[in-house]
């Protein structure tokens, strides 16, 4: 499994790339998941203002799931430390809910495997829904998904591995698009599209 590790307007130093891996490596390793793609982005914001300008941004794709995390910090190597442990939590997350899940089922109503369960699980390519808006209210950066066809919870699995307070897809039993998201109040709310 290979970790690429780039910078956004800074050159990655040869240390700095190395122990990026290690530490996001060990968190893998230590919940023996193999992701399928594994990429680390490392920047570092030039305004003095601002307390954390060191930013660590981890993006793991696993079969059927995106797993992202985003860590600010006052040193790069403090970032890359507190987002590797962010990984690891997200990774449980991944294992307990989706991982152990399938296997209770698949055990309950067909006696698979994991093993098997792995081989029948597909790739969502889904990445980072759209940026907020800017305080002008412009849209300053689009980006293109996929709406993969999910239930209502594996679309929650999916909200709270990405760490994002809405998720965009489409409802697999009705085919109809919706989107999930973080009620301030607690719990979620979707949006679905009206008949």
């Amino acid at each position: 499994m290979s970790i690429n590790v780039s910078g956004i307007q800074m050159s990655v130093s040869e240390p700095l790339r190395n122990y990026a891996e290690e530490k996001i490596g060990n968190s893998l390793k230590v919940m023996d998941i193999d992701p399928i793609a594994c990429e680390v982005v490392l920047s570092v914001k030039r305004n003095p203002a601002i307390a954390t300008p060191c930013r660590c941004e981890v993006t793991l794709r696993v079969k059927g799931h995106v797993i992202h995390v985003e860590e600010d910090e006052i040193d790069m190597y403090a970032a890359i430390d507190v987002a590797a442990a962010k990984v690891l939590r997200q990774l449980r997350k991944y294992k307990t809910r989706v991982i152990d899940r399938r296997v209770r089922a698949g055990a309950r109503n067909e006696g698979e495997s994991l093993k098997s369960l792995n081989a029948q699980g597909g790739e969502l390519d889904l990445d980072a829904l759209m940026d907020d808006l800017s305080a002008e209210d412009e849209v300053v950066r689009v980006k293109e998904i996929d709406f993969m066809p999910l239930t209502e919870e594996e679309a929650l699995i999916q909200i709270d591995l990405l760490g994002h307070d809405f998720f965009a897809y489409i409802d697999r039993d009705s085919n109809v698009p919706c989107v999930m998201y973080r009620r301030g109040q607690g719990g979620y709310g979707i949006l679905k599209q009206a008949n």
